[in-house]
């Protein structure tokens, strides 16, 4: 079973692509800000993390961060799905190591595409 770990502090949001998810037989992990994810991360490794950017604790970019150091989440794939859509964060997110970068309000079709696309492009 694939793993995805969504993060995000917009509830709505985190129903929604847990929904989406669990149905497409994913096990989902959720994390409601970046310090709940990488404590997370200590013991469990998802095949993707859907990650915002906006939000209380540690934000995203920090989070990427931390994940991109640690040798267990080498081939785990990083999407950032954030409100922030200037075209400087969305080179800033790349830049840290994230996989894709997608922009809110979203599609959720075309979340669960690009996960999928990641996850096909998975080199293991």
């Amino acid at each position: 079973m694939k793993k995805i770990l969504i993060v995000d502090d917009e509830p709505n949001i985190v129903m929604t692509l847990e929904y989406t998810f669990k149905k497409s037989n994913y096990e989902v992990f959720i994390a409601r800000d970046g310090q709940e994810a990488l404590d997370i991360l200590k013991t469990n490794f998802p095949d993707v993390i859907i990650l915002d950017i906006m939000m209380p604790m540690v934000d995203g970019f920090a989070t990427l961060e931390q994940i991109r150091k640690d040798t267990n989440l080498q081939h785990t794939k990083v999407m950032f799905l954030s409100a922030k859509n200037k075209e400087s964060d969305i080179e800033k997110g790349l830049a840290l190591g994230a996989d894709a970068y997608m922009t809110k309000p979203f599609s959720i079709k075309k979340v669960v595409e690009k996960v999928e696309e990641l996850l096909d492009n998975k080199i293991i």
